[in-house]
């Protein structure tokens, strides 16, 4: 009997995907699906759990077990694969960050939602399915995911990059940048980069730059000045980096969690009857943002052009309310 070469391909393939997907593969329900006996469907599985043993490296303790509740094969350990409860959280995520559009925000979900099981990815499916349907996208629309991959590869060889971006007044510029990183903050994906020297990043909003090609010279930072994500993302507010600098408050408000998951790099010095002093290490320009979006819940103590700063915007916040209502 001659053996269809593509149909055994198909077949094990089939059986592949479904055991990583989680499901659970019958000899009868493939062999009736394949129109071949059993035996043909065991020596499948025969073959691909010689495939696992033959690359435990790859996929560590990973084999075909024969489950007895279930009537049928699966694999014993998938630590590898995603499991629902993951598949769910990450689908939500990427929903509520609105990062992406219409487009790709499809792809996305489903493509993760193609790591579960049948059974699981129908319930993930109900879960989400409403959500992705309404999902609003920002303003921009733009694809991302290409430049994204681009710009990280940019990085990633150290390679000087001209970019043309178009700032919020809506003017293009060309900019020569030396790319140390990319991160992701409050709907949108932001590009780090230095300009000839390496005394402070500078932020560009990825949906923002138009065009970027390498100039095929490599740049270096010395070790004891290399950009570290983790660390900048810990001082930065709102994506407005501006001079690094201490600062200290107190805080009067209902949760003093909230605030030191706000800033990272806060520490409390004082606590006194609901009153807190707090200092941290954080970038100028956002941080101001965020300390008047507190409101009374919030004092500035230093330093000294920081409390200006703040007396200055809030004096200029009840100017235009007297002005708005006659007072």
């Amino acid at each position: 009997m001659i053996i269809d070469k593509d149909t055994k391909v198909n077949r094990v393939l089939t059986i592949y995907s479904k055991l990583v997907r989680g499901d659970v593969v019958k000899k009868k329900e493939m062999s009736e699906l394949f129109k071949v006996n059993k035996k043909t469907i065991q020596r499948d599985l025969e073959d691909i759990r010689a495939y696992f043993s033959e690359n435990r490296e790859r996929f560590g303790t990973m084999e075909v077990v024969y489950r007895h509740d279930r009537k049928g094969y699966s694999l014993n350990n998938r630590e590898d694969v995603l499991s629902k409860e993951s598949i769910l959280a990450i689908t939500k995520i990427l929903l509520e960050s609105r990062a992406f559009c219409k487009e790709e925000i499809n792809s996305l979900a489903n493509s993760i939602l193609r790591q579960a099981g049948t059974k699981q990815r129908k319930y993930v499916q109900e879960i989400i399915g409403n959500e992705l349907l309404n999902y609003v996208p920002l303003e921009h629309n733009e694809l991302l995911l290409s430049k994204i991959w681009d710009l990280s590869e940019l990085i990633r060889n150290k390679e000087v990059t001209q970019i043309i971006y178009n700032k919020i007044s809506g003017v293009e510029v060309k900019r020569i940048v030396k790319p140390v990183a990319i991160i992701f903050s409050e709907y949108y994906f932001y590009l780090i980069a230095y300009f000839k020297d390496f005394d402070s990043p500078t932020v560009f909003r990825i949906d923002r730059i138009k065009e970027y090609k390498e100039l095929g010279e490599k740049f270096f930072i010395p070790s004891v000045g290399r950009f570290e994500d983790g660390e900048f993302r810990k001082r930065v507010q709102f994506m407005y980096a501006g001079k690094l600098m201490k600062i200290k408050f107190e805080y009067t408000g209902a949760s003093i969690d909230a605030v030191l998951d706000r800033l990272p790099t806060a520490r409390i010095i004082e606590s006194v009857e609901g009153k807190f002093t707090i200092e941290a290490e954080v970038y100028g320009k956002g941080i101001k943002m965020w300390l008047l979006s507190q409101g009374k819940n919030i004092r500035v103590i230093s330093p000294v052009e920081l409390y200006e700063e703040i007396l200055n915007e809030i004096d200029q916040i009840k100017r235009l309310y007297e002005i708005n209502y006659g007072l």
